[in-house]
């Protein structure tokens, strides 16, 4: 190949909601060429929702970046990569409404993720979260946002920060098991009755939200049927 060829950087974002809603965070990192992260980024969203900070995360991502280099993006968030990957097309083409008539969720940050990809050279990677021998950088991403969520705090390589401590959502080492009183899963219920439970769905299906969801995303349950945790507390209509 004639001329030098232009160095890619692999990176990594996450976003954390304490309660979804509840205090959220994002975090972004990127890596040298033995993807060992080199620079990285954190910030508290408040009280949000997982998939603002998602969204959130990659934008700033985004910003970060120079849009003249080839990036390798790694997430856990299937929303937050299908959003810009699979269904922006069509929320374009329907007026920014989902199939089923109804606004984008979180349609500013969208719309802003979308002139920030414009022209730019950017390979999207899935990776689970939370998996033992995981994706390092998504590990790191996915404690810094964790981080951010919970101290509110701006957190960064720029300002001389350690890196972030073990995230709170690693499942802690098993001890003795202990059936709840009355035969239940401790924590299934929530108030009111609903379940704070979330799965990975078996297969793909569409929330009563409009948007789809795919086969091994988070889903929980709500009044009207399975659909996204964020959804679960929505009113229904």
């Amino acid at each position: 190949m004639i001329g030098r060829m232009r160095e890619r950087v692999v990176a990594a974002c996450d976003g954390a909601a304490k309660g979804n809603p509840g205090p959220a965070g994002w975090a972004w990192v990127v890596a040298d060429e033995k993807e060992t992260p080199v620079r990285w980024e954190s910030g508290a969203l408040g009280r949000s929702t997982n998939n603002i900070a998602e969204l959130t995360a990659l934008e700033r991502l985004l910003v970060a970046t120079d849009p003249g280099v080839p990036l390798e993006v790694r997430m856990d968030s299937q929303y937050a990569m299908k959003a810009v990957t699979t269904w922006l097309p069509n929320w374009k083409r329907n007026g920014w409404r989902t199939a089923a008539g109804k606004p984008v969720a979180n349609q500013e940050l969208v719309v802003r993720i979308d002139e920030l990809l414009g022209g730019r050279d950017v390979e999207f990677r899935y990776v689970p979260a939370h998996q033992v021998d995981g994706d390092p950088l998504n590990d790191f991403a996915d404690r810094a946002a964790s981080q951010a969520a919970l101290a509110q705090e701006a957190a960064g390589s720029d300002l001389g920060s350690p890196e972030p401590p073990p995230s709170p959502d690693t499942p802690p080492a098993k001890g003795p098991r202990r059936k709840p009183a009355g035969g239940g899963s401790a924590g299934s219920k929530a108030k009111g009755g609903g379940s704070s439970r979330t799965i990975k769905a078996k297969f793909p299906g569409r929330c009563v939200c409009g948007r789809s969801y795919a086969a091994g995303e988070q889903i929980a349950k709500n009044a009207q049927g399975w659909g996204h945790p964020e959804c679960r507390t929505a009113a229904a209509g």
